[in-house]
């Protein structure tokens, strides 16, 4: 039971991980000195390292909770 429940949540995370949403991520004042310039790469450059720099903190809680439920489950099995 438990490991269907784990594989469940794990292809539940793996299908909402593969959905790709386009973002544009500029704060006002970039975007009103990017929008201003007639060549739209260093725009398009500006927003894909946003997203690329804010991919990290994600990661690194996604890390944190996955340790601590793998230490709970080594103390769960160690108490049984």
């Amino acid at each position: 039971m438990m490991k269907t429940n784990s594989l469940k949540i794990i292809f539940s995370v793996i299908f909402l991980l593969s959905i790709v949403i386009e973002a544009d991520a500029q704060c006002s004042m970039c975007r009103a000195v990017l929008e201003t310039d007639t060549d739209q790469s260093a725009a398009k450059g500006i927003n894909n390292g946003i997203v690329y720099l804010m991919a990290f903190p994600y990661l690194l809680v996604g890390g944190v909770f996955y340790a601590v439920y793998r230490s709970r489950r080594q103390k769960k099995q160690e108490a049984e």
